[in-house]
Formats: structure tokens, C-alpha cells, sequence
């Protein structure tokens, strides 16, 4: 698989989003944050932490009825290590355990009761993970634009409900995604602009991953006799299914890369998730490898710079 650059995708609209949540930071009680079920960690916003300045927060892990169950457990757990945050699982086919978030926040800020005082939850949520729908749910009404596209929301809104104060955000990603792997992963469930990462690049990241964690699911859903090896061989087989073929009978990667894509995100090949806790921990371990690296480098580079300025103005 060729190496993808990392994602940097970072509309205009998300960097003002950026500027508006540290002005009103100071307002806010409590933090609700939105993430994908099927990449908890790659979905998460690596700001929140500084943002939020040890403010309470919730971690929606929403479109559960996509991700395998099993691992939506393991990640709330792994999420509520962390002080101060407590998490809730849930998808559009449960609204009625959405309506629960009013009353969570309301345990999580105790001196806020009975209505007294309204409670002010800035939602965070980067693109495409189900922001609105949940807010339309909440509210009882449209509210909230939605879409399949990434970057539906423009604006900040205010929502007023009873005795919460929702303060919406639009979808924001980082300047920058280090870790490459979350960076495929985000593509894969459509986070982020198809054109901002290669098609075929994005299928082959993500059928490597599901012949290892899902085998049976792809021999099912594709009508595999036999389960192929790697993932360019998963593909051609698809491919050759689906009739995605050039003339002459060669598979057209892109076209089968697209299906392949498309199917994942509407969930056809079942509940499945795309990145595991253990997996995640490793890969920071080995990401701080790499930067420390790159910061030494940066280092000798910046002082020999400076030894062969000082050679000139002798």
C-alpha cells in the first residue's frame, strides 16, 4: 500500500470554529463531544482536552447499530479513565436513549439543579459523525441541518431546551493528523472529503484491516468460496462479483474501491469497528517514536543553520 500523506483538510469555516469555542469556553459548564462509534479515538478531537480546561465532559459514542458492541464497551471504559469524563452510547434508532443526555448532565453538575440555574453544553463533533441528528432529536424538531456530506454545519447555533442551553459548533477537525492510520480510518467512514485521500489507498487500509478482524463477514457478504490472502486480492475478487471490470475483463481498482467504501459506511457488512484501544495505545507509543525523531531533526538541522550563518558574518 503506497503511504498517503497525513490529511490536512482544514476548511475555513472549522479554523473560525476554532477561535469561537476559546472565546466562549469561559461560559460553558460542560462539554459534550460526539465521536463515531466505529473510530472512537480517530473521531475525537485531540483539542478537547486543552479546550475544555478540566471543565466536565460527555463522550457520545453515536452510530452504534454500525459498530461491533463488544468494542463500543471497551472504548467507554477506556474513555471514563480519564477524569472527569463519562460517556453514552447510542444511535438515531434510539432516541429515547438520547433524551437521557439532559438528565446526565444534570448528575455531572449537581449544583445546577431543579432548573435553577440553566446548564450552558458546548457540542463538539467532527464532520459527519451525527451532530445534528442527534440536536433535531433532543429538540423534538429540525434544528440542526443534516447531511451525508462532511461539513454540513457553517455556524455556531444556540439551542435553548429545558434547563440546557446547547451551544453548537460547526464540524471541526485539526490542522494536522499525525497519526496516518486515524487518518485512513476517517476516510473509511467518510469523515472527512472523498477527495482528500485516494480512493484505492483508503480500500486497501481498510480490507487489510477486515481480513485480520472480520474475515467471516467478507466471505459472507461478497459470496467469497475461498478467502483471499491480501488485500489486492480481496478487491480483484469483488471487483470481478460486482462487475466493476475494464474492457478486456481487468478489474477497475478505483470502481471496486469506491463499492467497497460505500459499503462500509451504510454498515452492509454488519456491526464492525475499525479500531480497538490495544491497537490505538500502540500506535501512539510508536507515533511519539516518530515525532521525537522528527524533532531531533528539526533540532540538528536549525543549529547547523545557524553554525554556517555565523561561518558567513565572520
Amino acid at each position: 500500500m503506497t503511504q498517503t500523506p497525513l490529511i490536512q483538510w482544514y476548511p475555513g469555516h472549522m479554523y473560525k470554529a476554532g477561535k469561537e469555542i476559546r472565546k466562549i469556553m469561559p461560559k460553558v459548564d460542560i462539554v459534550i463531544e460526539i465521536v463515531d462509534a466505529r473510530i472512537p479515538f480517530s473521531s475525537q478531537n485531540p483539542f478537547l482536552k486543552q479546550l475544555r480546561d478540566g471543565k466536565p465532559s460527555i463522550k457520545i459514542l453515536n452510530k452504534t447499530d454500525l459498530a461491533d458492541p463488544e468494542l463500543t464497551q471497551q472504548w467507554q471504559t477506556w474513555f471514563e479513565k480519564e477524569k472527569g469524563v463519562k460517556t453514552l452510547a447510542v444511535s438515531n434508532t434510539l432516541p429515547a436513549k438520547i433524551k437521557t443526555l439532559s438528565s446526565l448532565c444534570h448528575k455531572l453538575l449537581p449544583d445546577k439543579v431543579d432548573g435553577v440555574k440553566e446548564i450552558h453544553a458546548l457540542v463538539m463533533g467532527i464532520p459527519n459523525v451525527g451532530k445534528s441528528t442527534i440536536i433535531n432529536i433532543l429538540a423534538d424538531k429540525i434544528i440542526a441541518k443534516t447531511g451525508n456530506e462532511p461539513a454540513v454545519t457553517k455556524r455556531q447555533q444556540r439551542i435553548k431546551l429545558d434547563g440546557l442551553v446547547l451551544l453548537d459548533t460547526p464540524g471541526m477537525l485539526w490542522p494536522n493528523i499525525e497519526n496516518k492510520n486515524s487518518g485512513y480510518r476517517l476516510a473509511c467512514t467518510g469523515a472527512v472529503k472523498d477527495t482528500a485521500m485516494d480512493s484505492t489507498d483508503v480500500a486497501f487500509f481498510a480490507a487489510e484491516y477486515l481480513l485480520q478482524k472480520y474475515p467471516e463477514r467478507l466471505q459472507s457478504r461478497y459470496q467469497l468460496e475461498e478467502l483471499p490472502e491480501g488485500e489486492y486480492e480481496l478487491l480483484s475478487a469483488i471487483g470481478k462479483k460486482r462487475g466493476c471490470l475494464r474492457a478486456g475483463g481487468d478489474v477497475e481498482l478505483d470502481k471496486v474501491s469506491r463499492l467497497f467504501l460505500t459499503e462500509i459506511r451504510a454498515g452492509v457488512l454488519g456491526q464492525i469497528s475499525l479500531e480497538t484501544p490495544a491497537m490505538v495505545e500502540k500506535e501512539l507509543v510508536e507515533l511519539e517514536v516518530i515525532l521525537a525523531e522528527k524533532a531531533e531533526k528539526k533540532a540538528a538541522r536549525k543549529k547547523a543553520s545557524g553554525k554556517n550563518k555565523n561561518k558567513y558574518l565572520r
